[in-house]
Order: C-alpha cells, then sequence, then structure tokens
C-alpha cells in the first residue's frame, strides 16, 4: 500500500542504518525497510532492538520469544515467520516454539523467565487485568523493577510494530522486492 521511498538527502543515512542491520543479521527486513521512509523513526527503532539485543538483562532469546508469543496473537504473519526464524537460530526446536503460541507455560524459556514472559504477553492482550501478583511473580524469579519494565516495553513495542506493518500490509518478506529506496 506504500512504497518506502527515503527522503531526499537522507539516502545515506538510511543506507548506513539499513547497512548495519545486515551486516547484523545477514539481510534487511522489510519491516524495516518500510520504516526508511521516516529516517529518525528508523533509527529510533533500530536503537530500541539494539538496546535489547544487547544491554537488556532480558537476554535475546526471551527478547524475541515475547516479540513471537505478541506477533502470534496480533496475526502478524510477518514478525511470526521472523522471529521464528532467530529462535530456530538460535538451536530451539521449531515444535517447541510452536508450543507456546497457545501455552506460554510451554515456551521454551527458563523456569525463571516465565513469569517475565507471562506478564509481557498479558501486558499487550489484557493490560487493565496486570496487578501487583504479576509484577512480584516477576521479582520473586530474580527480575528487577527495570527488566519487568523492560518485558513490558519490549512487547508494547512489538505491538505497535505489527499494528503498522497490518496496516500497510506488509505480510511477509519480500514485499519491497523492487525496493531501491529512493
Amino acid at each position: 500500500m506504500i512504497q518506502p521511498r527515503v527522503p531526499a538527502g537522507q539516502e545515506e543515512k538510511v543506507a548506513a542504518l539499513l547497512g548495519a542491520v545486515e551486516a547484523h543479521i545477514g539481510f534487511v527486513p522489510d519491516g524495516l525497510r518500510l520504516y526508511g521512509i521516516s529516517p529518525p523513526l528508523l533509527e529510533s527503532f533500530v536503537s530500541n532492538v539494539g538496546y535489547f539485543n544487547g544491554e537488556s538483562a532480558l537476554g535475546m532469546r526471551l527478547a524475541t520469544m515475547i516479540r513471537y508469543l505478541v506477533s502470534y496473537r496480533a496475526s502478524c504473519s510477518f514478525c511470526v515467520d521472523l522471529n521464528e526464524g532467530f529462535l530456530i537460530g538460535m538451536g530451539l526446536d521449531i515444535d517447541a516454539i510452536r508450543a507456546g503460541r497457545e501455552n506460554p507455560e510451554a515456551a521454551p524459556v527458563e523456569a525463571n523467565e516465565l513469569p517475565l514472559l507471562r506478564l509481557a504477553v498479558k501486558a499487550v492482550s489484557q493490560p487493565e487485568q496486570v496487578g501487583g501478583s504479576d509484577l512480584d511473580a516477576a521479582r520473586d524469579a530474580g527480575w528487577s523493577d527495570r527488566d519487568i519494565f523492560d518485558a513490558v516495553a519490549i512487547a508494547a513495542s512489538n505491538r505497535a510494530f505489527n499494528l503498522v506493518l497490518a496496516t500497510f500490509k506488509v505480510e511477509h518478506q519480500g514485499a519491497f522486492a523492487a525496493w531501491t529506496g529512493s
């Protein structure tokens, strides 16, 4: 529905951001290409993902599982496929990954990660039902308030990404196959 045309004068900035993504994961997801239409939002998005892939105590596997389950519940096939691929690349079994779709308790995460995973998924599907007991369960599993905030923030950020992709009908990698960036 929309082609991610990079604004004049911003081509080098966008190329550098997407080039860094490609160097890190081996390709540029079309969801990020879409963000090329707004270089400041692309930069913010890439920075956000970078934080969760390096600085956050959640770890890449838990952060990816949160994104995966949130995307599944949002019916975002692009994000489901992308995150499923990342999880497989981390050595997880496809059947184990998919078992968490309907039952987060079955997700291939560590026992202490389950309360945080449950909280993150609940935060974007039923935020009004999140209570002190949800946070206490995560704290009892050893997570700090910052970790709890990070889990909810990555879930909410991913849900927003799901909505943007759904709005512009980016359903699978290859949506912008003819994209040149200009």
